[in-house]
């Protein structure tokens, strides 16, 4: 009976077994494909938060620097500036023989007097330009630096961390490295500032010859020459010879596999500042303070005045002092203030920033 009844429904039973053993087999690939998966999505969880994580130290420590650069090195620079510039542009000697020879007609003949007029001229566009120049290439070149080390910081831990909790422990950007770095923006006023006045003095020269102190200057011919000026003054000799000014020559000939991780941020520095994009804030930028300029010495002139034109022999006096406006303290300096809202400018750093290094 027995054996009759498995004869009749063993092939029933064989594929009865046969579905449950391949279901069973299906549900353990499934729960253990579930696990898995399970597994993966934690993981990725995990990361994710721990990327997040990073990213926000990371990005504490750009806002640290960012803040170091806006409330400490950028008054530092600008009070330096300020000082260079009056040690190597003091008008005070001619202006106190002018008034002297006023005061005292027999002391000074017609040509001196002249003379002393013409030197003041040109000496005060030359502070004046100087002042303008350096205090928008500055500017502009802080944030070079902030942003070249945040970029740095951002990608070399992207590439070299595993957690967060070693972000610390990391040496991305030796602290020595980045204050050295930081303090190349001094260069300028050690360095650079010379040269900067002696080829500004020469363009100014140049630019004003025959212009007399009768001339009437209204706001149209005083921005038409300080712009001039500036244009003659970016273009002299080779392409970009300017950033000469702002840093050694040297600096960005180092060789890849021998350099030092300062040396390596100065190459990228100078790289940028050569940049087709960064000619091109920079000339935004200078054109738009010359606007702003303007706009304060109308008002310190009377803006009738500048309107309708005023002789240059008055106006001297106003161009010397510019620089009392364009060097003053940073965190009240508008036209620092009015470079950083510039559209464009926002715009290059945002892509300086999100670019990888060379």
């Amino acid at each position: 009976m027995r054996v009759e009844f498995w004869r009749r429904h063993k092939r029933k039973l064989y594929v009865t077994l046969g579905v449950c053993g391949s279901g069973f087999l299906l549900y353990k690939l499934y729960d253990a494909r579930t696990r898995r998966l399970s597994d993966l999505q934690k993981q990725f969880a995990d990361e994710k938060e721990n990327e997040e994580l990073i990213k926000a130290q990371i990005q504490a420590h750009f806002e640290s620097v960012q803040r170091i650069a806006d409330s400490t090195t950028l008054p530092h620079v600008m009070d330096l500036l300020y000082t260079r510039l009056a040690e190597n542009l003091d008008l005070t000697h001619s202006t106190e023989r002018l008034i002297q020879g006023k005061g005292q007609p027999n002391t000074l003949s017609t040509t001196e007097k002249l003379e002393l007029w013409d030197r003041l001229k040109i000496l005060s566009f030359t502070k004046m330009v100087s002042s303008l120049w350096s205090m928008t290439m500055l500017s502009l070149y802080i944030r070079v630096q902030v942003n070249i080390l945040g970029r740095h910081l951002y990608i070399d831990t992207a590439r070299g961390l595993g957690s967060s909790h070693l972000l610390d422990e990391a040496e991305l950007i030796d602290k020595n490295d980045e204050q050295q770095f930081l303090a190349c923006v001094d260069y300028l006023s050690n360095y650079g500032l010379v040269s900067l006045i002696s080829d500004t003095e020469a363009v100014a020269s140049e630019v004003l010859t025959g212009k007399q102190l009768r001339d009437f200057f209204n706001a149209s011919v005083l921005h038409d020459t300080i712009v001039h000026i500036l244009d003659t003054l970016m273009s002299m000799g080779s392409p970009n010879r300017w950033v000469g000014y702002l840093m050694p020559e040297d600096a960005g000939d180092y060789k890849i596999s021998h350099a030092t991780k300062f040396e390596l941020l100065m190459r990228e520095t100078r790289a940028v500042l050569s940049s087709a994009e960064f000619s091109n804030i920079v000339d935004i930028s200078l054109r738009t303070v010359v606007s702003e300029l303007l706009k304060d010495l109308s008002f310190h002139c009377g803006e009738n005045n500048l309107s309708s034109g005023m002789p240059l022999a008055k106006l001297v006096p106003r161009i010397a002092q510019t620089s009392q406006l364009l060097l003053q303290e940073s965190n009240r300096n508008r036209y620092i203030q009015i470079i950083r809202r510039i559209p464009e400018v926002e715009l290059f750093f945002t892509l300086l920033y999100s670019s990888t290094p060379t």
